[in-house]
């Protein structure tokens, strides 16, 4: 069983690494390859990017909203983590 380390509020187990993602990387992913879920594969959400893949982006309306919620900053990660803007990743 593993141990829960609180992060800034967030749940998260010590097994676990949490990177923090790039919102140049994740606006360009959803723009060109988001219809085939590959964004959300991107952020870490697995299961949403399977169903955005076998329904090819919700029919195009999933694909543009993603656009939107990117292009905004309103897009997260798993964890809940905003996207950062940050070029000097680890």
């Amino acid at each position: 069983m593993a141990r829960k380390v609180y992060n800034k509020g967030m749940n998260q187990t010590l097994n676990q690494k949490s990177y923090p993602r790039n919102y140049f990387i994740a606006l360009a992913l959803s723009i060109f390859v988001g219809e085939f879920g590959i964004d959300r594969f991107y952020l870490g959400k697995i299961g949403t990017g399977i169903l955005k893949l076998i329904t090819f982006g919700g029919l195009g309306v999933w694909w543009i909203i993603d656009i939107v919620l990117t292009a905004t900053g309103e897009a997260r990660d798993k964890h809940g983590q905003p996207l950062t803007r940050d070029f000097n990743l680890p």
